[in-house]
């Protein structure tokens, strides 16, 4: 395979592992399946794109329809044999009439395997079974009794997670046979490539902004701007990607929105970042329906954090996992970003008031950025402590507050037995821990469970330390943990 892979940033570990599978696979004379998942626009078509277009092997593409019957899915798979740019052994004749059913197309697909390798790619796969639900349990038969026993790499691509997590399941007709990879936003470390003229603090920015996903980063990278300035243009444009993306992605997610729609964007709206149950009950009912509401929010939660995992549930540090102080935070940083300054504003931007967006990102940002850094500060520290020696044993990196909120601390590292750093984020207009800071960070030490030796650590864009800090990280500290 080529190198040319420079524009893929973060995506090397994946084209080299798809590689190894083509390898084996043609190594052993025997077929693979894999199953790409990974949520839309996350760039799984054009990673497996770019795969089989340096790769030597021949290939075919086949992309599903959205809503197609499985008459058009089939026209299409068929077309698709003489459409990529290495062709499979014998593709024309093979599509010189359509398909008449998966079986047929499998069959095809098996006789051009037995020149040598091949790697036949089904991309949104969820669609294809929507529209022949016998497809799943066809493709079982046929894997078993030819498809394996050839040189077939065949690659399953599905934005629906949750169907494609069901892939694997006891009780699916695929049940182990696929081999699964995850396909994953760019991590700050991979934004921070893509823009390599930024400083960390501004890699972070584009990351919380973007969510790391290759459109947009791309976007932003292509505009020249600083994050904030990007953000406000984008914001007059509502067709531009900063805007219509989230939409696209989650009108696929929720094509009849209902309650849990209105719970993820009471989630994301809401001003403290990680709103608990009560505060999200609150911003979905009225006082008088609250009773009711109680038992659609637990079923939406559910589903936006079982299901869909759209919604991560945040608990403070040595709290039991049955423990009811809990708070929901969106999972994918482009969505935050998203709820907060684009949903509630979508008919503003639609009418031409922008400026109302506008206006409210400059005044909220600032302060907002603060708040949706802390978990990326703990998760950084989490990867940190690997090989840091400061964090040597540390295994989870988690908040900690009081059963009535009134004190909080922003991280608590700790190992199996102990807590070994408690530390304070300050990631807003100051940009610094200030004295004042560890003065309190003590204080509420004493408070934090078996935190009596823990160091003290600070962390803010600039890393600088203040008086009373063990410790102390900056943004290129941060960065490093996915470097």
């Amino acid at each position: 395979m080529s190198d040319n892979t420079s524009a893929f940033f973060g995506r090397r570990a994946l084209l080299a592992t798809l590689t190894e599978h083509k390898d084996a696979v043609a190594a052993s004379g025997r077929g693979r399946l894999l199953g790409l998942r990974g949520r839309r626009q996350v760039g799984k078509s054009t990673v497996v794109e770019r795969f089989v277009e340096l790769s030597d092997t021949p290939y075919v593409f086949v992309t599903g329809l959205y809503n197609a019957t499985t008459r058009q899915q089939l026209d299409q798979a068929t077309r698709a044999l003489v459409e990529s740019q290495n062709l499979l052994p014998d593709a024309e004749v093979m599509a010189q009439t359509p398909a008449t059913s998966w079986r047929d197309w499998l069959g095809r697909l098996a006789l051009t395997a037995r020149s040598g390798p091949v790697v036949a790619v089904l991309d949104e796969f969820p669609w294809l079974v929507r529209a022949d639900p016998s497809l799943e349990g066809e493709l079982q038969a046929q894997w078993d009794r030819t498809l394996e026993k050839l040189p077939v790499l065949l690659i399953l691509i599905g934005s629906d997670m949750a169907m494609m997590d069901r892939l694997v399941q006891a009780d699916r007709a695929l049940f182990g046979r696929v081999r699964h990879l995850a396909v994953p936003a760019l991590d700050p470390s991979e934004v921070a490539q893509a823009l390599p003229d930024r400083d960390p603090v501004a890699a972070f920015d584009a990351y919380l902004v973007t969510g790391g996903y290759p459109r947009l980063v791309a976007d932003l990278a292509a505009s020249g701007r600083p994050v904030e300035d990007h953000v406000l243009a984008n914001l007059a444009d509502p067709y531009g990607p900063l805007v219509a993306t989230a939409r696209l992605s989650l009108a696929a997610e929720f094509p009849d929105p209902g309650a849990a729609y209105n719970v993820l964007a009471a989630i994301g709206a809401s001003d403290t970042a990680r709103p608990g149950f009560n505060d999200v009950l609150s911003a979905i009912a009225d006082p008088a329906e609250r009773t009711r509401a109680q038992a659609a929010l637990v079923r939406s939660l559910k589903t936006l954090t079982e299901a869909k995992g759209l919604i991560e549930l945040e608990q403070p540090a040595w709290a039991p996992p049955t423990s009811k102080l809990r708070r929901h935070r969106i999972t994918d940083p482009y969505l935050r970003f998203w709820f907060r300054y684009v949903e509630r504003h979508v008919e503003h931007i639609s009418r031409g008031r922008a400026d109302l967006a506008q206006a409210f990102f400059g005044r909220d940002w600032p302060v907002w950025r603060g708040h949706v850094m802390e978990p990326v500060v703990r998760q950084a520290l989490t990867r940190l402590a690997a090989d840091d020696p400061a964090l040597a044993g540390v295994e989870t990196v988690q908040p900690w507050w009081t059963r009535d909120g009134r004190t909080e601390v922003d991280l608590v590292a700790s190992t199996p037995d102990r807590s070994a750093v408690v530390g304070a984020i300050k990631w807003g207009p100051s940009g610094r821990v200030s004295d004042r800071d560890m003065d309190q960070l003590r204080r509420q030490r004493e408070l934090v469970p078996r935190a009596a030796t823990a160091r003290l650590a600070a962390v803010s864009p600039t890393g600088a330390a203040p008086a009373g800090a063990d410790l102390a990280y900056g943004a290129a500290d941060l960065l490093a943990a996915w470097g």
